[in-house]
């Protein structure tokens, strides 16, 4: 058995899926219309986007996977706040299949990231002086699926 094969699947070594480190990348806050915002009437409208990204931090199986959370809030046309992390792990990812790691990297690694991403968005929004914001969790094996058959559908045929 090689230990330099390259297909650790092959070798008949365990699998191995660990988080070592959970850190903040980066994070930001904006109310550019402080303190006025304080001060206006109405219901203001949330948009939640996500992003995330994987990549191979060293060749014997350390993975960093980011989780980036952007919420901006607005008033008619007019920016309540934004409010970004990117909230990143190391994970020790080894003897699995290409398309296993795939998986792990779209699905599994953020869905541990996200808690530690929601709690770093309510904190940054309560500190910004607004209601406390708490969001809704997320499917990624839904958002994975779906952007695996939209690069299937793009994709020559």
């Amino acid at each position: 058995m090689s230990e330099d094969s390259g297909n650790e699947a092959a070798t008949g070594e365990q699998p191995v899926f660990a988080l070592e480190r959970v850190y903040v990348r980066d994070i930001s806050f904006e109310a550019p219309n402080a303190p006025e915002v304080f001060t206006w009437q109405g219901q203001p409208q949330v948009n939640v986007e996500l992003g995330t990204e994987g990549r191979w931090v060293t060749d014997d199986g350390h993975a960093e996977s980011v989780l980036t959370v952007t919420v901006r809030s607005t008033l008619e046309e007019a920016t309540v706040f934004i409010a970004e992390v990117q909230q990143a792990g190391l994970f020790r990812v080894s003897g699995f299949s290409q398309e296993q790691v795939e998986q792990i990297m779209g699905v599994n690694c953020p869905t541990i990231l996200f808690p530690y991403a929601r709690e770093a968005i309510a904190n940054l929004v309560g500190r910004g002086g607004f209601q406390q914001l708490l969001l809704d969790p997320v499917n990624f094996q839904a958002i994975f699926e779906q952007s695996r058959e939209q690069a299937e559908e793009g994709a020559p045929h």
